[in-house]
């Protein structure tokens, strides 16, 4: 009798425990973000509508951008190459990772990601997705591993917090920190600069420079920087000077096509005041001089891009139409989005 009494009391003092006792799953409301596609745009790429961005899973993702953790001596993070206030670019001719260690390439900017159908200079990746991993492992970069980044950030509490606020639970895994990072990616789009206030009539206009470098633009650069994205999205050979490093061939690095030696995919003009150097491995300090090449003459290719064959391997422009043209492109500078 004395048993059933202290049973029947166990049972009561558990039936009586006050309900906050007890932890309850959270859960949260993470709604999708709408990315305001700015009018004539090109179609978001297919990743986008597979990885929707997420207030939290965007909140997670740019957590991650800004993580040093990431690399093997916990100083770089994607963030370190990629600065915002030079339109998600830096100001070196190669990228600078982990121990000083110079890359191959021009770190490119970062922008209207959900629109490419290409990533990096050659277009090795076709989903953002597939990125992030690409300088966590490459040895001039971060030189870590997915593996060796996880084991670092697994017990951080603001991590697991922000993985349950975006997934549903605590699991830190490397596809939840692919798709957070590409969902904040997803989210940086730039169509706020002069030259899309006056296509949008909001009370902008050109200047007289402006205007004829637009019209200058339209008859000898609008063939490959087309699209409001300026960038046709094409890979061509305009005859830049080669990169000394012999790792080098370009698009051919992930074709193995001889055509396509030394072709790189051509970069949207968008924020272009904002990402000097340029070219692929920053030949070319100045806007002025990138213009000075095309005019002089460039480099001759079996492969060279026919717009240029056709004109004597050169594009031809007067002092006016460069000054001119310089003018125009600064029109594209969105302050707005590089936060100036």
């Amino acid at each position: 009798m004395k048993k059933v009494f202290a049973i029947l009391s166990i049972l009561f003092l558990l039936q009586s425990c006050n309900r906050d006792d007890i932890v309850q799953p959270v859960s949260y409301n993470n709604p999708q973000l709408s990315l305001n596609i700015p009018t004539g745009f090109p179609a978001l790429n297919n990743s986008v509508n597979a990885n929707k961005p997420t207030k939290y899973g965007v909140e997670l993702g740019e957590k991650f951008f800004q993580e040093k953790r990431f690399s093997a001596d916990n100083t770089i993070s994607c963030a370190s190459c990629h600065h915002k206030s030079n339109a998600f670019a830096d100001n070196n001719a190669l990228a600078i990772g982990i121990y000083g260690r110079v890359g191959l390439r021009n770190t490119p900017p970062i922008q209207n990601m959900a629109f490419m159908q290409f990533y990096n200079w050659d277009g090795k990746i076709l989903q953002l997705e597939k990125q992030p991993l690409v300088p966590i492992i490459t040895h001039e970069e971060m030189n870590s591993s997915i593996l060796e980044v996880i084991g670092k950030i697994n017990d951080d509490k603001e991590y697991k917090e922000l993985s349950r606020k975006a997934f549903g639970d605590e699991n830190i895994s490397p596809e939840r920190i692919y798709k957070s990072i590409a969902q904040f990616g997803y989210t940086l789009i730039s169509a706020n600069s002069k030259y899309d206030k006056v296509q949008r009539n909001e009370g902008e206009v050109f200047t007289e420079s402006e205007a004829r470098g637009y019209q200058t633009f339209q008859h000898k650069c609008g063939n490959c920087h087309s699209t409001a994205l300026f960038t046709d999205q094409s890979f061509r050979n305009v005859g830049f000077p080669l990169n000394p490093n012999t790792d080098e061939a370009g698009r051919a690095r992930v074709t193995g096509v001889p055509a396509d030696y030394m072709s790189f995919r051509v970069p949207s003009l968008r924020n272009i005041e904002y990402t000097a150097p340029y070219g692929s491995f920053g030949q070319f300090p100045t806007l002025r001089s990138v213009l000075d090449y095309f005019d002089h003459g460039v480099l001759d290719a079996d492969n060279l891009d026919p717009v240029l064959k056709e004109n004597g391997n050169r594009i031809p422009l007067t002092e006016q139409e460069k000054e001119d043209l310089i003018a125009f492109m600064k029109t594209l500078s969105d302050s707005s989005f590089v936060g100036k």
